[in-house]
């Protein structure tokens, strides 16, 4: 049996293809998940793709001890719970918790990640907690080719247990992905928006994550300007709780259901995004992005340099730059995710061997 441990929505839509694929096999699949006060958004989505699953664990929030007491108490729970299943191999986007279990336990751990450093060069005192916790009890990492080998050795790993792919993670959901705006119309209509106004879709950083280091203002300040000076719709995906953005920016429309968010980020006039995942999925649809998120990570670098997105770490910088690229006619066109192979077939062989 194949363990997966899901502690973050990138890590659901990520995993689902490859979960899939090894059931295919005949390999049998065990999945756990962690929920949490005003973080439910994993296990909302494994429900909206219909995913079995177990819920062991909690969100720990943005509090340290609050995350560290959390953490132990869901190793006590997954240690609890996996031990009544023969689990051959844990497969997890780098969990800390089911790492350091899986590890304690004696069973191979195979992670995933694409985000070891919150920087883009080789800057080790930017590692993330994560990474430190979790990449060297590594028996296999896989890793897009844009981050480079020698982060992982210096994680103490050999060469022979490095793995690349040849996309950028959300590639795996989005290669087949069909938008389709009537589902846009339908999910936006209880708002009461005008659609014929231009759509800036807005995604807050992960300011309880522990690889960040404060909540980074310059998205918060000005948005309100933004609204004003574009007589745009603007649209807030939350990323934990919703009622102080409510509060906070009356003007917006704070989605409050989980949907399928690709499809309103391909149809998009602008995304704006303190985030990874987003925003390259807005990259991926060609939508004007730009990334106010607090550091530049090797991915972030490739999109940046590719020109599918900006980074502004200003409150002017970010005005000028929603100015320019709204009066920019949206492109329809391949871009350099087109010409990136999935393989997810060698993928499952390598989990597997």
């Amino acid at each position: 049996m194949i363990w997966f441990d899901l502690v973050t929505p990138k890590s659901v839509l990520f995993f689902i293809p490859i979960v899939k694929e090894i059931e295919k096999r005949g390999k049998k699949v065990l999945i756990t998940a962690r929920e949490g006060k005003d973080y439910s958004e994993v296990v909302e989505l494994l429900k909206l793709y219909n995913i079995d699953f177990v819920n062991r664990g909690e969100f720990g929030g943005a509090c340290l001890k609050d995350k560290l007491h959390a953490s132990i108490e869901r190793q006590k729970a997954l240690m609890e719970y996996v031990t009544i299943y023969d689990i051959d191999k844990l497969v997890c986007l780098c969990s800390v918790d089911a790492n350091r279990v899986a590890f304690g336990l004696g069973i191979p751990v195979i992670n995933f990640y694409d985000i070891p450093l919150s920087d883009y060069n080789t800057n080790f005192k930017k590692a993330l907690p994560q990474a430190r916790l979790t990449l060297p009890l590594s028996s296999k990492v896989f890793k897009p080719f844009v981050v480079p080998d020698e982060i992982f050795l210096r994680f103490s790993l050999d060469e022979e247990q490095i793995f690349d792919y040849n996309f950028i993670d959300p590639v795996i959901w989005l290669k087949n992905f069909e938008p389709d705006f009537e589902y846009v119309k339908d999910v936006l209509k209880s708002y009461n928006l005008d659609l014929s106004k231009k759509m800036i879709i807005i995604r807050e950083e992960e300011y309880k994550s522990s690889y960040v280091d404060k909540k980074y203002p310059i998205l918060y300040e000005a948005l309100e300007e933004i609204y004003n000076t574009t007589n745009s719709n603007i649209i807030i995906i939350p990323r934990y709780e919703s009622a102080y953005l409510k509060e906070e920016f009356p003007f917006a429309t704070v989605l409050e259901e989980k949907i399928v968010i690709q499809h309103l980020l391909a149809y998009a006039d602008l995304f704006i995004g303190g985030g990874g995942t987003l925003n390259t999925e807005a990259c991926f649809f060609n939508t004007p992005t730009i990334s106010t998120r607090s550091f530049i990570c090797h991915y972030d670098k490739f999109q940046i340099d590719n020109n599918l997105m900006y980074w502004v770490n200003t409150k002017k910088d970010l005005l000028e730059t929603v100015e320019l690229l709204l009066t920019k006619k949206k492109e329809n066109r391949n871009n350099i995710f087109s010409t990136m192979n999935l393989e997810i077939d060698k993928i499952v062989d390598q989990i597997l061997n």
